[in-house]
């Protein structure tokens, strides 16, 4: 385990993570800084009101992420259905010629 400090809204924090995962850990907490930096002249005095409307921000880009992945896991599924069809006919056409080989 590691000690990592990180500042996010103009306060420090010091977290515990996994070796190796330090500089993951930095952009994750920068993301958030970021957030609440973008909160400007509606920023709270009330450091975790900031930090909460920060995280429901990435919450909702994350959510938009993921919905707008979705159609291209459809197409995923009709691209493996369309390449099943296309594996059953080869097989079908390679035991046809095996089976006419066999009579020649």
């Amino acid at each position: 385990m590691s000690d990592v400090r990180l500042k996010v809204g103009g306060r420090y924090y010091t977290v515990a993570c996994a070796d190796g995962e330090e500089d993951r850990l930095r952009g994750l907490a920068a993301q958030v800084d970021e957030k609440v930096a973008s909160l400007g002249a509606a920023a709270s005095a009330n450091e975790g009101k900031n930090l909460l409307f920060a995280a429901i921000f990435l919450a909702d880009e994350l959510d938009e992420a993921k919905r707008s992945a979705k159609p291209a896991a459809a197409d995923d599924s009709a691209m493996t259905q369309r390449l099943e069809r296309i594996a059953d006919a080869l097989e079908k056409t390679a035991d046809a010629l095996e089976a006419a080989g066999q009579r020649a």
